[in-house]
This record gives C-alpha cells, structure tokens and sequence, in this order.
C-alpha cells in the first residue's frame, strides 16, 4: 500500500469532504453504456427525475451479478468507481451485469446522506415511503434473482475499508480476497468493532433476521428478495478520495476476477 495515504481528519461529527457532480457523471456513464452496448432502462421517479439501471447478458451468462451505488449523497467514491468500471469495459464474458450508477442523484449536489427530501433511501426497502426506492424496487421485481450482488459505500467513521458479507448458505466467500487487494491501495479498518458489530480482518458477517429490523437496507432487501451471496464494501470517507475510489474498483475487480480469466472480455 501506499504509504502516503493516510486520514485526512475533515470529518467531525459528518461528512465534510469532496463532492462530486453527479449529472456530469451519469452523463459520462451514460456515454459509455452507449459505447458498449449496455442496455439501458430508465427508472421513473417524477416528472423531474429518472433513476437510470444498465443491463448486459454476456455470452451464455452463467452467474448474475448486481451492482448499485449512490444510495448516499455524501458517498462520492462510489459513482465514481462505477464510471471508472463502465469506461474500463473489463467484465467477465460468462457473466451477466445489472447495475444502478446512482440511487440517490437529489442528494449528491447537498452533498449529504438524505435526499433532497431529508429521507436516508437506504432505510426505506421494507416500507417504501420514497419514490425513488418505489422505482428501484419496481426495476428489481422484474429482474431475475442474482448470484451475487455488490453494494458500494462509503463510511466517514471508520478507520479504513471493510465489508458486509451476507452468505447464510456457507457459498465460496469472496471476503478474504477483496481485503487482500484493497490493502494494496487503502488501510483496511481492523477494529475488533466496526459499527457496533464484531468484525474481523475488516469483515463483518452480521446477523441476519428480518424480524429483526424495522427498517431494511438496501442489501437487506437484496437479501431477502434476489439474492444469497451479497457484499456491502465500505470505503473510509476520511482518507484521499482517489484511495476509496481505487478501494472500490479493486474490491469489484477482486470479485470479476474469481471467474475464470479466460472468459474476461477485452
């Protein structure tokens, strides 16, 4: 790891770093989808407002991958990774991608977690209060189930990247090998305690009870409805903004690259 990447000490109490100019960025997602032949669905959410999902089949897919970001407005890595992934244009052959650029483009130019309505979408998958969880909901209805699903984050608390793994069927983790690339580009949180949870090596495998929680996240979602293998990475908000976004893109990277190297398109 680059030893010159460190803490930059801007968050006390919040986010206080960069931002980001969503539009310029989902026009440049948009840009490359086009180039690509991604297919493209557009997301109602009002008169004012699209939430945009992009879809490739691969050849024969044989797994289905489901990755989102945005879903908080003071997360900028996140949008930025995926731009990143779509102009690389480097994802496995034999794999079919669902992905969603920016769940929550109200919220970026306040750069702030709610959306421009003050509501965190990341709490509203089991009541669906929001239009724009209603929307993104609707689209994942008619999608079918996925093999695995990647919710890119960001956490300005923490103390280096870590990781959600929900995998209740004991299915080949990938835990282990997206620490092992992130720390090549960004410290990993070690803490014995990561959001009032055990956590080890910077992997968290909480408890999963939908009984339990009023409230659903996204993952959760995912979780109960598309899915049993589902990764949330989460990259430190307090560090350089180009060491979470490069955490990001390895730690997706690090999951494509379990597939056999052979069938990654060029």
């Amino acid at each position: 790891m680059d030893r010159s990447v460190h803490r930059i000490g801007k968050n006390k109490g919040a986010y206080f770093g960069e931002g980001v100019d969503i539009a310029q960025v989902l026009r440049d997602d948009l840009a490359a989808a086009r180039q690509f032949g991604w297919q493209i669905d557009e997301l109602p959410v009002s008169d004012r407002l699209d939430l945009l999902a992009f879809r490739r089949s691969g050849n024969s897919p044989q797994k289905r991958i489901y990755i989102s970001t945005g879903i908080h407005g003071d997360e900028p890595a996140g949008p930025l990774a995926v731009r990143q992934l779509l102009k690389e244009d480097q994802w496995p052959a034999n794999a079919g991608i669902w992905l969603c650029p920016c769940l929550n483009p109200t919220g970026f130019p306040l750069n702030r977690r709610e959306n421009a309505e003050g509501a965190d979408l990341n709490r509203d998958y089991r009541h669906l209060h929001t239009a724009e969880i209603r929307a993104h909901v609707n689209w994942l209805e008619q999608q079918p189930k996925f093999d695995l699903c990647l919710c890119l984050h960001e956490d300005w608390e923490s103390h280096g990247f870590y990781l959600y793994e929900l995998n209740p069927d004991h299915q080949q983790s990938h835990a282990e090998k997206i620490i092992a690339e992130v720390v090549k580009v960004c410290p990993i949180d070690r803490s014995a305690v990561i959001e009032d949870r055990p956590a080890h090596g910077g992997i968290i495998r909480p408890e999963m009870d939908p009984a339990k929680r009023p409230q659903w996240a996204e993952a959760f979602y995912l979780f109960v409805n598309k899915t049993r293998l589902s990764y949330t990475l989460e990259a430190p908000s307090d560090f350089p903004l180009s060491a979470r976004v490069a955490a990001l893109v390895v730690a997706v990277r690090a999951v494509l690259a379990e597939m056999p190297a052979a069938e990654l398109k060029n």
